[in-house]
């Protein structure tokens, strides 16, 4: 096979290899096998079936393509380089996995343009990559062919398709019929122990099948079978696995095959006589110019021209543009204060996971691009508004996806749609299972993409289900995680708050930790400043300089209502606090934090969780009144009276440090 210029396809792909092995070998750290193996469909795909403008990485209409296998990174790198991305200069893949470089060791969002996923842990890719082919399809409902007409492209390596996190995204994929999806599985029979069967029995394609995919296997190293796969990829009705058989470091004359290629420098001996078996003579770096002039006329600058045509003269090229944006438009900035002030007008006493369905019902219908679900908790996360669209295999033209029972998935493809861009992604569970959440949170937190985690059932107060459903360490855990932000609502108008926070927040992901008991009303403001997004305020105060203050989050904020009454009695004048989120009210300035929290004023705080992180709010001789092992099954009060988190208690802290 050939380039319109004449070079042939495997030149082009020994391009990659030379670039892929001499990049490993300069670092001296890296994973050349994988590149080198998997050069031959990357290179049929790119040159002849992926739509991309290198000019214009950003544009809507482009292919995605998802190098699931993100420590072949310098196929990815090769690639953007050959291809003309002008920041990936030859001078970058020299500096592979250096600091300051653009050509990381895994490929990172954000950091590299032409990398339009995060992903360093294996199965990630993947289960993102199923969001993107979801979002295509959700956006083409809205705005038709003539704007959204794409495809998402991955290439998988075996611990992909391993890891758990995988085995829920491609369920969910063939279940909503995602056709536009395209897995390209490098079959190389060997992972870092050695060969796969050493761990691997699995009928790969069988299972692809049960899950109503379209599958295929051919001869990675077979340019026209290649080609002739994805070609008939492009006509499924379904989403499409085709397994391509490949030598792991292909060309390598003694480490071709085996485990020795795929994390570790060929060295130069071995690159020497890769040069030789591929007929590659020239050095380390330097590509000839009839090769970069046969991959730089890859891509589709004319589709992208046709298209910016197309979206100039269409009747919904403003709406298009604004949903893409991800910035919320005057109509939803004012469905949110309008709820927010209706909450703090009506006072209700609600649950906080009621209170947060009742603001999505309020909100969804002026808020196009908000769209998730729940894993099969809707009933309970009370994420499913009336009367909303439920999108199914066939019509995507609904807000609402029925995750099933996949956490891990659920919380990939919601990065994936974010990432796709069009939608603002929302996804519920119990707060106990953030943790099948997490690694895709922890992404969301580093790609800082704004999906919003509604996590309900968030303490012991949930009850009878016992401590395997009660995350006393959860939040903790949660807040640990740099940028993300945790909020748990003392009352309703806290919760419309909140929601407000996470939907005007662009920067990174959002947890709701919402309550399964019903919270008072708290607040006696008219809700027209959100006090919620300075993290935490003073909800009641004391004449003069306070002689201890209470902070709380969530439905402990309550309890400090109650003891500050009681200790008014025995003449103390108690400050209260609600902290609902933590990681904001850090952030504030100096001058805000020691207004809130006076400087030599005594802290009680009270959470019906674990005490870490608190410190950094109350210090170490601050007291706490909270969990300090796991839960048990019964009634809600009877646990709050049992682990001692109660009004009494705070009130008893109180006196103990004021009278110290």
């Amino acid at each position: 096979m050939k380039a319109p210029n004449g070079t042939s396809l495997t030149a082009m792909a020994n391009a990659i290899r030379a670039l892929s092995m001499d990049a490993v070998q300069a670092a001296n750290s890296g994973h050349p096998g994988m590149p080198m193996g998997m050069a031959d469909v990357a290179t049929v795909l790119w040159s002849r079936h992926m739509k991309f403008d290198p000019a214009a990485p950003a544009w809507a209409d482009r292919d995605r393509f998802v190098l699931s296998a993100g420590h072949g990174s310098m196929l990815l790198y090769s690639l953007l380089h050959l291809t003309g991305f002008e920041d990936m200069t030859i001078e970058q893949i020299r500096n592979f996995r250096q600091l300051g470089s653009i050509t990381a060791g895994h490929p990172e969002y954000g950091h590299t343009l032409g990398v339009e996923a995060t992903t360093g842990p294996l199965g990630q890719g993947i289960s993102t990559s199923v969001g993107m082919a979801l979002a295509e399809r959700m956006m083409n409902a809205r705005f038709g062919d003539d704007l959204v007409d794409h495809r998402t492209w991955v290439i998988a390596s075996d611990g992909d398709l391993q890891e758990g996190i995988s085995h829920e995204a491609i369920s969910l994929a063939g279940h909503l019929g995602l056709n536009r999806l395209c897995v390209l599985w490098d079959d190389n029979h060997i992972s870092i122990d050695g060969p796969t069967e050493l761990s691997e029995s699995t009928d790969v394609l069988k299972r692809f099948e049960a899950a109503n995919w379209a599958v295929s296997r051919v001869d990675g190293h077979d340019m026209e079978a290649v080609d002739k796969a994805i070609e008939a990829a492009k006509s499924s009705d379904k989403p499409v696995l085709i397994a391509c058989r490949t030598t792991i470091g292909y060309g390598a004359p003694t480490k071709a095959g085996t485990a020795g290629s795929h994390g570790a420098p060929l060295g130069p001996e071995e690159i020497e006589g890769a040069r030789k078996a591929l007929g590659w003579d020239h050095p380390a770096f330097e590509i000839p110019d009839d090769i970069y002039a046969a991959w730089k006329a890859a891509g589709s600058p004319d589709d992208h021209a046709a298209w910016r045509d197309r979206l100039a003269g269409h009747d919904k090229a403003d709406a298009f543009v604004a949903q893409l944006s991800g910035e919320p438009g005057e109509a939803e900035l004012k469905a949110l204060a309008d709820w927010r002030a209706k909450v703090a007008e009506e006072k209700p006493v609600l649950a906080s996971r009621a209170a947060s369905g009742k603001a999505l019902e309020a909100i969804i219908g002026d808020w196009p691009s908000l769209a998730g679900g729940s894993a099969d908790l809707a009933g309970s996360n009370l994420t499913k508004t009336p009367g909303v669209g439920i999108v199914k295999a066939g019509d995507y033209a609904g807000q609402y996806i029925h995750f099933g029972v996949r956490e891990h998935g659920m919380a990939a493809c919601a990065n994936g749609m974010s990432l796709h861009g069009g939608f603002r992604p929302h996804v519920a569970t119990f707060l106990v299972f953030a943790d099948y959440c997490r690694p895709s949170i922890r992404l969301s937190a580093l790609m800082e993409q704004p999906v919003v985690y509604v996590m309900t059932h968030d303490s012991i107060g949930l009850g009878e289900d016992g401590p395997t459903h009660q995350p006393v360490e959860t939040l903790a855990s949660l807040r640990a995680i740099p940028n993300v932000q945790v909020f748990r609502p003392c009352d309703a108008l806290e919760t419309a708050e909140a929601w407000e926070a996470a939907l005007t927040r662009l920067d990174g992901p959002t947890v709701l930790a919402l309550s399964r008991q019903k919270l008072p009303h708290l607040r006696s403001d008219d809700g027209s400043e959100n006090l919620s997004a300075r993290g935490a305020y003073v909800l009641a105060d004391t004449d003069g300089t306070p002689d201890v203050v209470l902070i709380a989050t969530g439905s402990e904020v309550s309890l400090l209502v109650e003891a500050a009454e009681t200790l008014s009695a025995d003449g103390i004048k108690a400050r209260i606090v609600s902290a609902p989120c933590v990681e904001r009210f850090l952030a504030q300035d100096a001058d805000y934090r020691d207004a809130v929290l006076p400087a030599g004023v005594p802290c009680v705080a009270a959470e019906a969780a674990l005490r870490y992180g608190w410190d950094a709010l109350i210090g170490r001789d601050g007291a706490f009144v909270g969990m300090t092992g796991f839960g048990a099954s019964a009634p809600a009060d009877a646990l709050y009276a049992e682990f001692g988190i109660t009004a009494g208690a705070v009130a008893d802290a109180a006196r103990g440090l004021v009278r110290a």
